[in-house]
């Protein structure tokens, strides 16, 4: 039996805009998540961390400002961006395969044994994607419903946490990974989404 009133379970709209009775859209939910490591350490495959991510914090982006003073007033534009580091907090497992392979990402930046270090950036940077998904597995396909891709990323942070005896909880790695670049795709549905620069109505540039 179809629930009519079910519609109505909204936030009235002006019926010049959109139509005044038209449901929720259903949420995307925190914990239908994957994350992936492309170039990440040495071995192979590194969906061993994916199967032992715990949780990911999303990409936060800041502006700096840039204050200009004319005359008895200021004005403010953004100035350069910066890209906050994302946290990712993965499970140990008993074969040691995410502890091994986050040795071997620390090991490519730098060699802690020799003492030696990375003659440049590509020698050890790695790209993450973190994924919305759709909840589907096993047979069902899983559909992603957004993907934030980061660039140029390497762990600025290890932390080993802690172990103790009154807790039954895993042992944990939580990594600090500091990027360059964030790019949400598909390409127009977020950042990255090419955008005309304009001056009232005259379009100046394009691009991303």
């Amino acid at each position: 039996m179809s629930i009519s009133t079910l519609s109505k379970i909204t936030v009235p709209l002006d019926s010049n805009q959109s139509a005044s009775n038209q449901g929720l859209l259903m949420p995307k939910l925190q914990y239908r998540f994957r994350v992936t490591l492309e170039n990440f350490g040495v071995s192979t495959p590194t969906t061993e961390l994916t199967k032992q991510v715990v949780d990911v914090t999303r990409p936060n982006l800041t502006f700096e400002t840039t204050t200009i003073d004319v005359y008895n007033s200021k004005v403010y534009l953004a100035g350069k961006h910066t890209w906050e580091t994302v946290t990712l907090t993965l499970r140990e497992d008993v074969s040691n395969n995410v502890q091994k392979l986050v040795g071997e990402q620390l090991q490519k930046q730098f060699d802690f044994f020799e003492m030696s270090a990375a003659a440049s950036g590509a020698d050890y940077k790695f790209v993450t994607r973190i994924e919305i998904t759709d909840g589907a597995n096993g047979a069902n396909q899983v559909n992603v419903l957004e993907t934030f891709e980061l660039y140029g990323c390497y762990i600025e942070n290890a932390n080993y946490n802690q172990l103790a005896y009154q807790t039954s909880e895993p042992v944990t790695v939580t990594l600090a990974l500091r990027y360059d670049n964030a790019i949400q795709t598909p390409q127009g549905t977020g950042v990255g989404t090419a955008v005309g620069r304009t001056i009232n109505t005259l379009i100046t540039g394009g691009g991303q």
